[in-house]
């Protein structure tokens, strides 16, 4: 291992936890998809513009005034993403955090800062600095290097989003290049030279390098489909399957109430009925309902000034199912390519291969 110089994290953008000064928890942790905080995205409709990516009761911000909240012995010293709590455990330090995770808490990416607006909602000295993504932040710590047999010399750099990572490892970020992220949820991304926000419908533009990766994240995915078939069902069930032929069922597959993009609503409900008796026809349904909001996502990305795209990479878990590719090929009406890397570390490495 002495051979590694530069570490990366990605993690889930959202995914929250408070810690004090010695990066232990002083609260539970709450994940990208819990919901629920409508106090709290009062507390934020009082400050935040609008529209603004942060806003709204499962927003992340949301999330943090909940977490500051408990904090009731003002413990906590650092608000961070689950990346953000990686890079801190390898370096001993926490306060750093890159534009990409921040977004939805607030962060302002093409300043590299925090609004003023935020100050009436959360302790600025519980925010982290931020940094663009590749970014070098610290050495890791003497403990970290003598555990793992790291260099004492190896830097961690910033990092960035799950599905940002995937689309490094797949694609080069250029203009017009498309990646589709098949994991527990479905997450697409475009490069653009021109920032592209609309929040009211879940879109939002992330920084990478000199451009933008502009796209959105459904609640559909993998995650529904884990919910009714195990992976070998899949993987069996799959290949009895006849992606040329469009399936008669009208499905919005959720794995609960509440989608973020291409339709931003909390309360929308998953749309799964009715459900056929033979389980190839069910799963056919579910695969051509996530295929629709797939193509539903890039459109709304070219109704806000965005190109459709001639083609879609694609990564992730469910990028290895062939029926569902060749069934999203069809939707889509554009070609859907694997390549041969699309493990979002690999992404990652690339990105802390390519930092300062």
């Amino acid at each position: 291992m002495d051979e590694v110089s530069r570490i990366a994290v990605d993690g889930t953008s959202g995914s929250l936890v408070l810690t004090n000064s010695a990066l232990a928890p002083v609260t539970r942790a709450l994940m990208y998809n819990d919901t629920g905080f409508e106090a709290e995205a009062g507390q934020i409709a009082q400050h935040a513009p609008d529209p603004h990516i942060a806003r709204g009761s499962g927003s992340a911000l949301a999330r943090a005034l909940h977490l500051a909240a408990k904090d009731t012995d003002n413990r906590a010293r650092h608000l961070l993403h689950q990346a953000d709590f990686v890079a801190a455990r390898l370096i001993g330090r926490g306060g750093f955090s890159d534009v990409n995770n921040a977004l939805k808490t607030g962060g302002d990416p093409a300043t590299c800062s925090w609004p003023d607006w935020m100050d009436g909602l959360l302790p600025p000295s519980l925010l982290p600095a931020l940094l663009l993504p590749g970014a070098a932040i610290a050495e890791v710590s003497a403990e970290v290097a003598a555990q793992f047999g790291l260099s004492p010399r190896a830097a961690v750099h910033a990092g960035t989003t799950d599905s940002i990572a995937a689309f490094l490892a797949a694609a080069q970020p250029q203009p017009g290049a498309a990646v589709t992220s098949l994991g527990t949820t479905l997450a697409i991304k475009l490069y653009s030279d021109v920032r592209i926000d609309a929040p009211e419908v879940g879109l939002y533009a992330h920084r990478i390098g000199e451009g933008w990766l502009v796209g959105g994240a459904s609640n559909t995915g993998g995650g529904v489909l884990k919910s009714f078939f195990s992976g070998d069902d899949l993987a069996a069930l799959s290949q009895q399957i006849d992606p040329d032929q469009p399936s008669e069922l009208d499905y919005y597959p959720l794995p609960r109430p509440g989608e973020r993009f291409p339709i931003n609503d909390p309360t929308l409900l998953p749309r799964l009925d009715p459900r056929p008796a033979d389980p190839v026809e069910f799963l056919h349904g579910l695969l051509e309902g996530m295929a629709r909001i797939e193509r539903l996502s890039y459109e709304t990305l070219q109704k806000q000034g965005g190109p459709y795209p001639e083609q879609v990479i694609t990564a992730g878990g469910g990028a290895q199912n062939a029926a569902w590719r060749q069934i999203r090929a069809r939707v889509l009406g554009v070609p859907v390519l694997t390549v041969a890397t699309t493990e979002a570390s690999i992404g990652t490495a690339k990105l802390a291969q390519s930092g300062a």
